[in-house]
């Protein structure tokens, strides 16, 4: 199962990526969603971990873009936490 993180923040980008490849996973893993746009367009991924709050592209437009062309199961990630943040 191939899978990419896309998260800015560098120690838990670190953490996801070392954790998924220890349960024999293989993981891309980018710090901002125009990277992670360019991951998309040459690799094929069986699940994306998405960053909401990136840089250069946010992971909520990131996750429309995919959704044009792929149906790829996505987490998103948030610091947030107000309710209002919730879809």
């Amino acid at each position: 199962m191939r899978i990419l993180i896309a998260e800015d923040e560098k120690d838990l980008n670190v953490l996801l990526k070392k954790r998924l490849e220890n349960q024999k996973y293989s993981v891309d893993a980018c710090c901002d969603g125009e990277e992670a746009l360019d991951y998309l367009a040459v690799t094929e991924y069986d699940a994306v971990v998405l960053d909401i709050m990136m840089p250069k592209i946010n992971g909520w437009d990131v996750c429309r873009e995919i959704r044009e062309n792929s149906k790829v199961p996505i987490i998103m990630l948030t610091a947030r936490s107000e309710e209002r943040d919730e879809l």
